[in-house]
């Protein structure tokens, strides 16, 4: 279809082979209320659905190794481990080339291929569970599950390009909001399938995701359009890649996000091995990811109105004691501790996931404001400031998916060097101290720390 410029009452009104729109100006408010609008919202709930669906088959394994042993098949505390970890290594590298996906393909085409590639893991589990297959095959399953973790990038690529500046957050917030409840709705509801009739059947694991997975590829190939306009920046992916903001931002993204998916894969597993009298809480284990799903668009809007560096700060803060009370939790061996203590790190990974997004466009922003000439065009500033935020983005969301993995390995060294959490909870509670200084040193030192080194901390992000 075409939008035309000319007849903004009829958006829709000039249809094209394969759903693509050649016009494309969500910032016109009379293009955008004459139908703009209504194209955008369409699209944005699909993209939720095959997003959220994303996250479901991206976790499924954290639910998958709890219940190996019920049906007879048994792996190492490492290999275990190595199941939860190769899904987030898969993901979040696929989080890059489908970012670039979207331009290449077009948002409609590409949300129905990502969505149907999640059939492939769920047909590979259902042959797993169906052979008692041995471990190198479940890792092969694990692998397929990283497509999941891939669609988060290629989701808010294509809908950051359908909403106006002053409506793209909120957009984006649901869009993500929406795929991290997939963890949670996995975790809640595959126990109770996997559980219906006599003992454990985890075939019902994957089968009860294919409707779903082709409800969501149809209705994204029927109802969702591709924008021409949608266009690789790769200017501004380089520029980004320069800056030393990028990296620093990606490195908070790993202590918030990277802690939400790597503390959601282990958090079933860590209930079962470390309180073998409270396995029938493994089924509480939803909750962690409910809630940090939740809590996410809190740390945006409290960012808004104190600053998304104080808030990062103190929410890492927040995270070196939520750590501290699983480390005592784990030497007293108290299981309400451990499971509150967590429940209060899932909070604060939620927070800081919105916190730390929304210091980026803020962040960048104010760099183009320092650096900008005096003959340079505002306009074109803040543009361009913009398009490097939404690179940024992209690179902090796969290297954030990365934290997810590093969680794990220091979960796996740990207890197989042990058979306790103790030293990995040492390693995470000094990784968050790092953060905290991190925070501080870039974004939040005095004035008078600036005119030394210069740094952002003016910007009060």
């Amino acid at each position: 279809m075409t939008l035309a410029a000319e007849k903004p009452a009829a958006p829709e009104a000039t249809p094209r082979r394969g759903r693509w729109i050649d016009h494309w100006e969500p910032e016109d408010e009379k293009f955008w209320n004459a139908g703009g609008k209504k194209v955008a919202w369409r699209n944005l709930g699909f993209s939720i659905l095959a997003e959220h669906l994303g996250f479901n088959v991206w976790i499924l394994m954290s639910i998958v190794v709890v219940n190996l042993g019920e049906v007879g098949i048994d792996f190492s505390v490492g290999q275990t481990f190595w199941l939860l970890i190769v899904p987030n290594l898969v993901g979040s590298a696929l989080r890059v080339p489908y970012t670039f996906a979207i331009p290449k393909f077009g948002g409609r085409a590409w949300t129905t291929v990502s969505a149907s590639l999640l059939m492939i893991p769920c047909v590979l589990l259902l042959v797993a569970v169906n052979t008692q297959a041995p471990f190198w095959f479940f890792l092969l399953v694990a692998a397929a599950m990283g497509f999941g973790g891939g669609n988060f990038s290629s989701s808010m690529t294509n809908i950051s390009f359908f909403f106006p500046e002053g409506k793209k957050g909120l957009a984006l917030g649901l869009n993500a909001a929406g795929g991290n409840l997939g963890v949670a709705v996995t975790q809640l509801f595959v126990p109770l399938v996997i559980s219906i009739g006599t003992g454990i059947n985890l075939a019902y694991a994957a089968l009860m995701w294919m409707p779903v997975i082709i409800v969501s590829a149809v209705c994204s190939w029927s109802f969702m359009d591709s924008l021409t306009s949608a266009k690789p920046d790769g200017r501004s992916y380089r520029v980004a890649m320069a800056n030393k903001h990028t990296w620093v931002m990606s490195f908070l993204y790993i202590g918030t996000f990277g802690s939400f998916i790597g503390y959601s894969f282990a958090f079933p597993s860590l209930i079962k091995l470390s309180f073998t009298d409270h396995t029938s809480f493994v089924a509480l284990a939803f909750l962690g990811a409910l809630i940090g799903s939740v809590s996410r668009p809190f740390g945006g809007w409290l960012s808004d109105r104190l600053g998304g560096g104080r808030i990062t700060l103190w929410n890492f803060a927040g995270l070196m004691i939520g750590t501290v009370g699983v480390l005592i939790s784990v030497t007293q061996h108290n299981f309400a501790l451990f499971f509150g203590s967590f429940i209060l790190l899932f909070v604060l990974t939620g927070i800081g996931n919105g916190s730390t997004y929304r210091m980026i466009p803020m962040i960048f922003a104010a760099e183009a404001r320092r650096t900008a000439g005096p003959d340079d065009d505002p306009a074109a500033v803040a543009k361009a400031a913009k398009r490097q935020a939404g690179a940024v983005v992209g690179v902090a969301g796969a290297i954030g998916a990365f934290g997810g993995v590093l969680v794990n390995l220091v979960f796996k060294f740990s207890l197989e060097g042990g058979g306790t959490l103790t030293p990995a909870l040492i390693a995470i509670l000094a990784f968050y101290a790092v953060c905290v200084g991190t925070t501080w040193w870039f974004y939040l030192r005095s004035s008078f720390a600036v005119r030394r080194v210069p740094s952002l901390a003016y910007a009060r992000v």
